[in-house]
């Protein structure tokens, strides 16, 4: 019951003021862009660069918590494509597109926006490496992988390497995956950060925690759940119930469960699905109302889950 009040209530809490702020109109439309725009370009890049180039590389780097989180990411992945294509079984929008978005609906977690600050609350300084590990890991997975499938079928006649290439390209100049590759630069060759610099960086990081946690509910405020519901309720239940089961299976051949980095792998795999899900269908426009009705779901429904695995996982 600690965790629930002490950690989930005031990650959730954020979340819903969000929400409310965009269903009482106080603020929505242009909003809901800048806030998004403030934290992806600036907020969390700042605060994943600061951490990173003050923290040691072999304190960051883990090939083994990579290696397990990518695993269990991997497989729901797999399952989130076999899916839809068990729901249409009549061949009504079974493509390779459509089983790519459902995959990645059903493995890639709010890990940025909501994980970030989750493990900040629950476990402090410590469990900002191991999720930038894992933020580095679900980008791989979802946004190359996952892309490459959907343009392989939407963008066909491109070739499959130049649709990779275009897919890395993609995250190659993210944000959030740039920022933590040159943090680790900077911490590999020592380069030390100016006392005003830091403060720079700890003043505008600082609100990259409760800004990410608000513009979730923002963006949620607009949506809501018309059609899609079987797509939607399967990538629900493999986001929110088998990658935290497979990831409890997977995880203890590459890391301590008890460990502040298993304990945050295991957390980062209970997430409920991320608003790039419906971004990308939208992009696409292939499975729109279906991912966009599995963020509402998943997002909903993890204030259970989350809670739970909060407790379980024993964090005050």
């Amino acid at each position: 019951m600690q965790a629930i009040l002490n950690v989930a209530f005031p990650i959730f809490g954020v979340i819903l003021a969000g929400y409310l702020a965009g269903r009482w109109r106080i603020l929505g439309g242009e909003a809901t862009g800048a806030l998004n725009a403030f934290v992806s370009y600036f907020a969390l890049p700042v605060l994943f660069f600061g951490t990173l180039a003050r923290t040691p590389v072999g304190a960051v780097l883990d090939p083994a918590l990579m290696a397990g989180f990518g695993l269990a990411v991997v497989a729901t992945f797999a399952v989130g494509m076999i899916s839809t294509r068990l729901v249409n079984y009549g061949g009504r929008g079974g493509g390779l597109a459509a089983m790519s978005l459902q995959g990645i609906a059903a493995s890639w977690g709010n890990v940025g926006y909501m994980g970030v600050p989750l493990c900040l609350a629950a476990f402090g300084d410590a469990g900002l490496p191991p999720a930038m590990l894992a933020v580095i890991v679900t980008a791989v997975v979802s946004m190359v992988f996952g892309v490459m499938l959907i343009e392989l079928e939407v963008a066909a006649g491109h070739g499959p390497l130049k649709t990779f290439l275009r897919a890395a390209f993609n995250v190659a100049r993210n944000p959030l995956p740039m920022s933590i590759a040159i943090g680790i630069a900077v911490s590999a060759a020592g380069v030390p950060i100016p006392v005003p610099v830091g403060k720079w960086i700890d003043l505008l990081g600082a609100a990259a925690a409760p800004c990410a946690l608000f513009a979730i509910g923002l963006f949620l405020s607009d949506k809501s759940i018309k059609s899609g519901l079987a797509e939607a309720g399967l990538a629900t239940l493999i986001k929110l119930l088998l990658q935290p089961l497979a990831a409890l299976l997977i995880l203890p051949f590459f890391v301590d469960l008890g460990s502040v980095a298993g304990k945050v792998a295991l957390l980062m795999a209970a997430l409920p699905t991320a608003a790039n899900a419906f971004v990308l269908a939208r992009q696409f426009d292939v499975s729109v109302e279906q991912n966009s009705a599995a963020v509402l779901l998943s997002t909903g429904f993890s204030v259970i889950t989350v809670s739970a695995l909060l407790v379980w996982l024993r964090v005050s």
